[in-house]
């Protein structure tokens, strides 16, 4: 077994965790496992206890898509070897809202980008970015469940692999940004940006509340952490999507034009 790769997210990967064989997992030998949206409540969790990478990426679904400039396919990556480097950059444009009607017409290969962005400071800070560490993260409506948990347990995660300290990253599917904004604040209680060097935030097309945007959400759970807060990354529920691997060693440099992750697989 090469790979495992489900068509689509989810709802209740949760109710895996306590029935897999960490054990087992631990010793048996690595293959890819990758996804996104409820699929990481089983990626993260994967790599936080057993040190094994795991693979932030478009489904099944997305994968017959051509890839935008500046990006890579899940392929690309897991057919890499373990020492590879590679760069990712945004590509500028990004899908406004919706989804390809896969049934309708089922040889859909084109993204939709029919809106300009690229990635946008979050924090107050100024200057340029140049920041590393081990990246492991996944989506908020997710993550929340399991934080405070053996399943999230990001400090122990970077005792024993990442004393250089971790780029976390997170991307709000669906909820509103009051809910989107408890979660992070929970999150954040539970100890999982506390050895962050830096946190990336994936675009997203969840709603606004009427008192608070989704931008906001995260400045009023993560502002004060005193560390660059980089929004608009494609790492989230809206297309394209920049594929990331939890446990690689990143590096993400933003300014002057340049925003790009690099990722090493070591």
């Amino acid at each position: 077994m090469r790979a495992i790769i489900p068509p689509w997210g989810g709802e209740t990967a949760i109710d895996l965790l306590p029935l897999l064989d960490w054990d087992a997992i631990r010793s048996a030998e690595p293959t890819w496992f990758i996804g996104f949206s409820d699929i990481s409540t089983l990626l993260t969790p994967l790599t936080v206890l057993t040190g094994v990478a795991t693979l932030h990426g478009n489904n099944l679904m997305d994968t017959p898509y051509r890839v935008p400039d500046g990006l890579l396919s899940w392929t690309d990556i897991s057919t890499g070897r373990a020492t590879d480097t590679f760069s990712q950059t945004s590509p500028g444009r990004y899908r406004s809202e919706g989804w390809d009607d896969y049934v309708g017409d089922p040889h859909v290969s084109e993204m939709t980008l029919d809106a300009s962005g690229t990635w946008t400071r979050f924090d107050r800070g100024s200057g340029d970015v140049d920041v590393t560490g081990r990246l492991i993260g996944g989506c908020i409506e997710m993550l929340c469940n399991v934080g405070g948990t053996e399943f999230g347990d990001l400090n122990a995660f970077a005792e024993a692999h990442a004393p250089e300290g971790l780029i976390v990253y997170v991307e709000a599917c669906e909820e509103n940004a009051l809910a989107i904004c408890r979660y992070l604040h929970g999150m954040r209680l539970a100890g999982f940006f506390d050895r962050a060097n830096a946190v990336l935030v994936g675009r997203t097309g969840a709603p606004d509340s009427p008192t608070m945007t989704q931008k906001e959400a995260v400045l009023d759970a993560l502002s004060d952490l005193g560390i660059p807060i980089i929004g608009d990354v494609e790492c989230g529920h809206v297309q394209p999507f920049m594929p990331i691997v939890n446990g690689a060693h990143g590096r993400v440099r933003f300014g002057h034009g340049l925003n790009s992750l690099e990722q090493t697989l070591a």
